[in-house]
């Protein structure tokens, strides 16, 4: 292998280069891969096992949504919808026994069959009737043959509707089954018309009343109880209107029986009218049924394939956080020997470097190893928070006295980059119940943000103070370049880097604001970024009421209560 002698900043650009194969996850087999620095009189080599497999690229943006999206929505998806929708439609149309607007011949005929068998007791109840009152003027047993064959149509009818709704959907053939019914219904229309020439032979005004009544009255029970299937209320209805005519026999124009049969032929016309207005309106109803059952289907679907999602994306979370403990864990085992070894070596404790390049090269070891220490406890960190196992230490926090400490700590940094920091805190605030390192963390991480992006002469404001709602908040704001609007949602995902982020050297991992915001909303809080191009930008943490700790009054053993007063002065 050819050696190459390292720049000073060859291991901190290595392992940030190194950064990016965490926001591409790979899961299935193992390959190792060895990484090496190399330098005069020697090399340090890790060896690090990388899972490969099934890739799974910032496993917080893969969502129930985004797969929701790509099976069900958009103009592919509804065209596919209406594509399926015409050819079923088509292939109802094909198989369909009507003239190709009948697409629930099956449910319709299941419901003329309900409605056939509900009404055979009130029919056979009317039929009984009618014969009773027919009796004062026909013989018994002319009668009785009517009733006879009322019915047995009644029965036929009964009989062909049970039998269909026990059948199975799949074994019913609407044509056949169609047919059967309107033979039934034309039956029980011939029945009702062989009364109607029965009662030709009785010469009674009130006969022909009783008889025009009768007929109206076995129409309209025809149109309400087989209107699910037209040709059989028309079936139904043409023996009766010929009978009538037939009964009344009128001989002209002028004769009064013309206008009585006029009138019986238009209420029958009415009827079929009436029922085919029934049938359309029930076809409209169960497609309004159909479209509702397709609907929840695919909301069905859809949720089926957000749980299966939701499921992946779990299983990848685990075993991602398995990954990186196991990473971590063999990571940090030669690191802590690279950090010390490195430590010596730059602190020359067993003497000095006969060749000065080598404390050179002990330090850029040493803030190589440092800088890929942070980056482990980062991923660490934020696979924690994605995960929901960051534990918060919870206690009582003094917001003000935490962010005083950071600014300390980060001035000598901010007076190097020639960076002025100001603050603004509210004073006598009470703590907060929160975790003490995370707050820090949150802290330490904006200020150094602001800071490294902040041009020389710029300024840092920090602030502290209440919010309306009673809570906590403090804010961060810079005099920097600023962040495209555009750029907002890439900085703020994991290993996210904005286009200035690039162009810096102190690049960073890309990984403090996704923390921040985690550790943020962990505590129930509210993270909050703001930027404009070329004025800053300014980041606003709220921590929520619930968080503030009431400020409890102090207790003076000195002071009697009044009961003790009131006796002594008794």
């Amino acid at each position: 292998m050819k050696m190459v002698r390292p720049s000073a900043n060859f291991c901190q650009s290595s392992l940030g280069r190194l950064s990016t194969p965490y926001n591409d996850l790979f899961f299935g087999r193992s390959v190792s891969r060895s990484l090496s620095f190399f330098g005069q009189g020697g090399a340090v080599s890790v060896k690090v096992g990388v899972i490969v497999g099934v890739k799974f690229k910032n496993m917080r943006e893969v969502t129930a949504d985004m797969i929701a999206r790509g099976r069900f929505a958009g103009e592919g998806a509804r065209e596919r919808r209406r594509m399926a929708s015409r050819m079923r439609e088509a292939r109802e149309r094909v198989t369909s026994s009507g003239a190709g607007n009948v697409r629930f011949d099956v449910e319709l005929l299941r419901l003329y069959a309900r409605n056939r068998r509900a009404a055979i007791l009130p029919q056979s109840l009317l039929s009984l009737a009618v014969a009773a009152m027919t009796a004062r003027w026909l013989p018994v047993t002319l009668v009785g043959a009517w009733l006879a064959l009322e019915l047995c149509s009644l029965a036929l009818g009964g009989v062909l509707a049970q039998s269909f709704l026990d059948r199975d959907k799949t074994q019913q053939n609407p044509r056949h089954w169609k047919a059967r019914f309107t033979f039934a219904a034309a039956m029980d229309g011939f029945a009702w018309a062989a009364f109607a020439l029965l009662m030709r032979g009785v010469d009674s005004p009130w006969a022909t009343a009783f008889a025009m009544v009768v007929l109206m009255l076995a129409g309209a029970i025809h149109t309400v109880v087989e209107a699910f299937i037209p040709e059989a209320v028309y079936a139904a209805l043409t023996p009766n209107a010929l009978a009538m005519i037939l009964y009344l026999r009128p001989t002209s124009v002028v004769d009064p029986k013309a206008s009585l049969t006029l009138l019986v032929c238009s209420t029958l016309i009415y009827f079929g009218v009436l029922a085919r207005r029934i049938y359309a309106g029930q076809v409209r109803t169960l497609g309004i049924q159909a479209e509702k059952d397709s609907l929840i289907a695919e909301l069905e679907q859809a949720k089926a394939n957000s749980d299966e999602a939701r499921r992946r994306a779990e299983e990848a979370s685990l075993a991602k956080s398995r990954f990186l403990a196991t990473m971590s864990h063999e990571l940090r085992t030669p690191l802590n020997a690279i950090l010390g070894f490195s430590e010596v070596m730059k602190g020359e404790l067993f003497g000095p470097h006969s060749i000065e390049a080598y404390r050179d090269y002990s330090n850029d070891i040493h803030s190589s190893g440092q800088h890929l220490l942070m980056l482990i406890n980062e991923i660490l960190d934020l696979s924690r928070v994605e995960a929901g196992r960051y534990e918060l230490k919870e206690e009582p926090v003094s917001l003000a006295a935490v962010i005083e400490d950071c600014r300390h700590l980060l001035t000598l940094r901010a007076k190097k980059r020639g960076v002025l920091l100001s603050e603004l805190i509210e004073p006598d605030m009470p703590r907060i119940w929160a975790d003490e390192r995370a707050v820090r963390q949150i802290a330490l991480n904006l200020l150094t943000n602001a800071i490294k992006f902040t041009p020389q002469g710029g300024q840092v404001s920090v602030k502290s103070g209440w919010t309306m709602a009673g809570g906590q908040y403090f804010s961060v704001r810079d005099t920097g370049p600023g962040i495209p609007e555009d750029e907002i949602p890439v900085i703020m995902s994991s290993f996210g880097r904005g286009s200035m982020a690039q162009k810096n050297s102190d690049e960073g991992t890309g990984l403090g604001l996704p923390i921040v915001k985690g550790l943020v909303e962990l505590h129930g809080g509210t993270f909050t970024l703001r930027s404009k191009l070329r004025e800053g930008t300014e980041v606003i943490v709220i921590f929520p009421p619930e968080r503030v700790m009431a400020a409890i009054p102090q207790f003076d053993p000195v002071a009697r209560p009044p009961s003790s007063n009131r006796r002594g002065a008794a």
